[in-house]
């Protein structure tokens, strides 16, 4: 009998009642003995310099104020930055420590009040001055810093064969220019803290992807004991990396409980997000390449530019698609950053690979043409044998299937070949194609779970689920190797006290969550047969094929309930640890999740408008552990690579260093009218290298590549390239006819 809630079932979210009902408690809803007190913060007005003079009597002086924190009066703190041998999400990330200006936007002060009305009326009344210094805010092709290394622990440059030489030979040859421009996460949650203080213990409630390194930045950063620290965070409404590591509002909430000893909750506003919370920087990316006459790449070129924030360690590892995706004879890919006086630029869903295929797959796709292929035939004809970076053989490789699959699928031979020869009325027609890659990856993981005698099961982590399902994929887990109905498994979550788990990021939180609680349900399981094995009744059972089903121990014709074994242990229940980590097959192996993704737009030719018409993606991730959040995370992607190709652009200030879209009024994102039929088709192939349970990453892979076959799309449809995005109707309307 087939469980409805085993592993690859279409399982409902099991956190999904408590969701619509409002009963899933999100960072700033946490009940407290006390109501907390409400701080807003006050901005810069100026990208770097020293604050010169600051007035917060008004402030403080105004209805309901408790407090004005500010440089002066606030707790001490380790500098911003240090220890230097920590990484970035642990890095002391200091709120508030002296009169510096970091960047426009940076909080000079926290109004806490007994409201948020209070608060923020009080904050309109400090008065601050600043002695502003030079500030670098724009890094373009300028950018000639060369990172000790890029997100993901890559190197800054790889270069195999001599690619001067190969691209110097090669019969046809492309050398272009693209550039995308900054790009703000914008979750439906945004960033929020509330922080209390008994003068011993820190319990922070926050909203924050990464537990362990959550505790450990507050440590640093407040000069405070790990132990006495408790970060929770049982539900996140959506991260897509800026929710990582802690930053601003956290932080302040913290300063603000610790001075006043009173709970204090800070809730960034949406404007406040934009500068108060990371964002991907802009990159300029120029792309090199060198085929023969038939189409057979000789050279693959990537030279990366991109800004990066004063003291903060982040560069993009925007070259990763041009690296792995295809075979060369030479390849050549650099990164260089440039130092900027602007928020921090941190990690953006599928870093690197979300705005390196933008540009790579649309030069691919350039290079087709003037070559005179196929844009599917020209990616078929260089498929590789091993990673073109690391000479490395892949532990699986689905590319050229998803391709052939979603060529026949979608009707690609059915479009006609030339750009610019498909109309409906004044509509002109495009049909673009995109692979799609995305590197993965497997994080040291840990998972407690008890078995008690009423057949109940319980795992703890201090794991994340931000809204991609955690919660149900682990209950799938667990009653799929137990034997149990979802109904009897729960999953507890989000808290540091838990044992340590990889967190939710990179596509590696299901495969590295669900790898430990696995090993913890088959110790467990283990553990039963043993128990079992004792009973007289069962000495001639067949052991060899013990089965676990509906809440019972099977061994032939032979059943026992779990909950008689547990009893028969002589406890209340029994309790076991499971862990995972990545060894040698990761090592040894380069892994990656595939797709092929296919558009179909049209432009019109009087108003140069775009409209998405249809999406098709296959993709191939190993083992899908539900197929129903899986298709979510794969719509969500191509949702978010059609906004990035056609609409998102958070525009500079380059004067201030300030953002001047910040809200969702003019920060344009695709809505419900601009995202036609998708159509999403699995390729189900286990890999026994990537992990125990078979799964790949896919939280990041579809939004690595939808944008580039919209791109390709409006190239197809008008017969113009589009070189920097988004491509907006301006960049279109003078070469329409």
């Amino acid at each position: 009998m087939t469980n409805s809630a085993s592993i690859g079932q279409p399982l409902d979210r099991v956190d999904g009642p408590l969701k619509v009902s409002g009963a899933a408690t999100y960072a700033a809803e946490h009940q407290l003995d006390h109501a907390p007190l409400v701080g807003w913060i006050v901005e810069a007005t100026i990208p770097t310099g020293r604050i010169k003079a600051l007035d917060t009597s008004a402030a403080e002086n105004s209805a309901g104020v408790v407090a004005v924190l500010t440089h002066r009066d606030s707790p001490a703190q380790t500098p911003f930055g240090e220890p230097d041998d920590e990484g970035r999400f642990t890095q002391s990330r200091a709120m508030l420590r002296d009169d510096r200006i970091r960047y426009h936007g940076f909080p000079v002060a926290l109004v806490i009040a007994d409201t948020l009305a209070n608060a923020r009326h009080a904050a309109g009344l400090v008065e601050v001055s600043y002695e502003s210094e030079p500030a670098v805010t724009v890094a373009g092709e300028d950018a000639d810093e060369k990172p000790d290394e890029l997100d993901g622990g890559l190197d800054a440059d790889v270069s195999r064969g001599d690619f001067e030489r190969a691209y110097g030979d090669a019969d046809v040859t492309l050398d272009v220019t693209y550039s995308t421009p900054n790009q703000a996460a914008a979750a439906m949650e945004p960033h929020a803290t509330i922080a209390e203080y008994d003068g011993e213990e820190l319990w922070v409630y926050t909203s924050v992807q990464l537990i362990g390194p959550a505790v450990q930045v507050l440590a640093n950063t407040l000069n405070l004991d790990p132990d006495k620290i408790r970060v929770l965070s049982p539900y996140i409404g959506g991260g897509f990396g800026s929710k990582l590591g802690l930053h601003n509002e956290a932080v302040l909430a913290c300063l603000g409980a610790m001075h006043l000893e009173r709970p204090v909750k800070v809730v960034q506003h949406r404007r406040h997000v934009f500068h108060n919370a990371p964002h991907r920087g802009n990159s300029v990316q120029r792309i090199r390449l060198g085929a023969s006459r038939d189409g057979k790449l000789q050279a693959i070129g990537h030279d990366s530019f991109m800004p990066r924030a004063r003291d903060y360690a982040f560069a993009e590892p925007t070259g990763a698609s041009a690296r792995t995706t295809y075979r060369t004879d030479a390849l050549l890919s650099r990164h260089r950053v440039k130092t900027v006086d602007i928020s921090l630029i941190d990690s953006c869903r599928a870093p690197g690979h979300s705005i390196g295929s933008l540009a790579f797959e649309s030069a691919i796709d350039e290079m087709a043409y003037r070559c005179g292929q196929d844009p599917v035939a020209f990616r078929l004809a260089n498929m590789p044998d091993k990673d073109p970076s690391s000479g490395k053989p892949f532990s699986s490789h689905d590319l050229a299937e998803c391709l052939r699959e979603g060529a026949a699928k979608f009707g690609w031979d059915q479009r006609e070949s030339a750009p610019r020869s498909h109309e409906r009325g004044r509509q002109l027609v495009g049909y673009g194609v995109a692979s799609t890659i995305r590197i993965n990856i497997l994080v040291k993981s840990t998972t407690r779970i008890r078995l008690s005698d009423d057949g109940s099961l319980i795992a703890w982590a201090n794991m994340t689920d931000i809204g991609t399902g955690t919660y149900t994929i682990l209950t799938q887990i667990a009653a799929d190797i137990l034997g149990l109905p979802a109904g009897q498994v729960q999953i507890e979550l989000g808290d540091s006290a838990y044992p340590a788990s990889c967190g939710s990021g990179g596509s590696f939180g299901a495969g590295s969550s669900g790898s430990a609680l696995r090993d913890a349900c088959m110790k467990l399981r283990e553990k039963l047969v043993d128990i079992a094995r004792k009973q007289e009744s069962l000495k001639s059972a067949d052991f060899d094929g013990a089965r676990f089903e509906r809440g019972k121990l099977v061994l032939g014709d032979k059943e026992v309930p779990l909950t008689e074994l547990v009893r028969q242990s002589g406890h209340d229940y029994l309790e076991v640890e499971g862990k995972v980590e990545p060894g040698e097959e990761h090592e040894k192996y380069s892994q990656h999740s595939y797709g092929a993704q296919f558009a179909e737009v049209t432009v019109d030719r009087d108003t140069g408008e775009v409209r998405v018409q249809r999406m098709l993606g296959v993709f191939s991730a190993g083992r899908i552990l539900n197929h129903k959040t899986a298709r979510s995370q794969l719509l969500g992607g191509m949702v978010w690579g059609i906004s990035y190709a056609l609409l998102e652009e958070l525009m500079l200030d380059e004067r201030y260093g300030a953002f001047v879209n910040r809200d969702f009024a003019e920060y344009h994102l695709a809505v419900n009218r601009d995202i036609p039929e998708v159509e999403i088709h699995f390729r189900e192939q286990p890999d026994s290298h990537s992990n125990p349970l078979g799964s790949k990453g896919i939280g990041e892979l579809s939004i690595s590549g939808a944008g580039a076959a919209v791109a390709n799309a409006v190239y197809h449809a008008t017969g113009v390239r589009v070189r920097n995005f988004p491509i907006t109707l301006d960049k279109l309307l003078e070469h329409l006819p």
